[in-house]
């Protein structure tokens, strides 16, 4: 998993969230989508669970939320064939 925490709200809602990047927080941004990543727009690095730092080379980067991605610390879409979460 990421070592970002995903937000506790639902989909489609932008907060600020510290993230590993030498940019100033204030220019990072977070979007959770409902039952899917974590989108982190302006970040130049991801610091995982792990402690690896991973280089973003893209303007936005959708992190995995539910674990089960084969590319880690990236979503690959799998939680789309996943069962949706129970409340």
């Amino acid at each position: 998993m990421p070592a970002l925490a995903a937000p506790a709200v639902g989909g489609g809602v932008s907060q600020e969230r510290p993230v590993a990047t030498p940019l100033p927080v204030e220019l990072v941004r977070t979007t959770a989508c409902e039952g899917g990543p974590l989108l982190v727009r302006g970040a130049r690095t991801v610091l995982d669970a792990d402690g690896i730092t991973h280089p973003v080379t893209r303007p936005v980067v959708a992190l995995c939320r539910c674990g089960a991605s084969q590319r880690l610390p990236w979503c690959d879409g799998v939680h789309k064939r996943l069962a949706p979460p129970r409340d």
